[in-house]
């Protein structure tokens, strides 16, 4: 059984459509990247499954549950967390704040301080800037620091929005290091990139999104051989 299952999925913004259909499945353990040109739909796709936007029709089905009309602040206590588009964190909060606030769902105080250092362990910055205001860190750090506080939810799915977006190509590399360490650590992951080229590098399967609908899909490296993929999408 998929630990993710998007059934039939249709989203309109007013008189649009914005997703036309959509169905695809992520398995335990998987990094699933889903790949496509600006205002294909991608994030959307995330927004949906876990509960900002409501779809018209189709299904969203996690570890066997449908979860299409819960709430979004309950999906994360199901065990799902969202690193959104652009990072999000609390600017006028500290880094330990931040990373607190990821983790209020859960009551077992020992585990949260246990998580905490996990989260500290992976990203040893964050710990040198735990008391520092999360506004003045650095794009790369702040991205960090918005995946640390997805991860002190101890989810058992983690969905990353662009987490690339306006990084220096050194600071991408560690962020993907990083994406692959977490789903290494048993944590699955769904990744919405535009670099599509890291996104495959690090991905087993992937999903190829144009216009509200899925083009194309399959392992990964078939799909980064694949000529109208490169073409269209890893500038070759």
């Amino acid at each position: 059984m998929a630990m993710l299952e998007i059934k039939d999925l249709e989203v309109y913004y007013g008189m649009i459509q914005a997703i036309k259909g959509v169905s695809f499945q992520v398995n335990e353990g998987e990094i699933i990247a889903l790949i496509g040109a600006n205002g294909a739909g991608k994030t959307t796709i995330l927004h949906t499954i876990t509960g900002l936007i409501a779809p018209k029709k189709g299904s969203v089905i996690f570890e066997g549950k449908d979860i299409t009309k819960v709430p979004a602040h309950k999906i994360v206590s199901l065990g799902m967390a969202h690193v959104p588009e652009g990072r999000r964190v609390f600017a006028q909060l500290t880094v330990y704040q931040n990373l607190k606030l990821g983790a209020y769902t859960r009551s077992d105080k020992n585990g949260i301080e246990e998580t905490l250092k996990e989260v500290y362990k992976r990203f040893p910055r964050l710990e040198e800037r735990k008391n520092q205001i999360a506004g003045t860190l650095s794009g790369g750090e702040q991205q960090m620091l918005a995946m640390g506080r997805a991860l002190m939810s101890r989810p058992r799915i983690i969905l990353m929005d662009e987490p690339s977006m306006g990084l220096s190509p050194i600071l991408v590399n560690e962020i993907f290091d990083i994406i692959q360490s977490v789903s290494a650590a048993g944590t699955t992951v769904l990744l919405v990139e535009q670099n599509a080229k890291k996104a495959l590098s690090i991905a087993d399967r992937a999903y190829v999104l144009e216009t509200g609908n899925i083009v194309m899909s399959g392992e990964a490296s078939v799909l980064m051989d694949d000529d109208s993929i490169r073409k269209a999408y890893l500038g070759e």
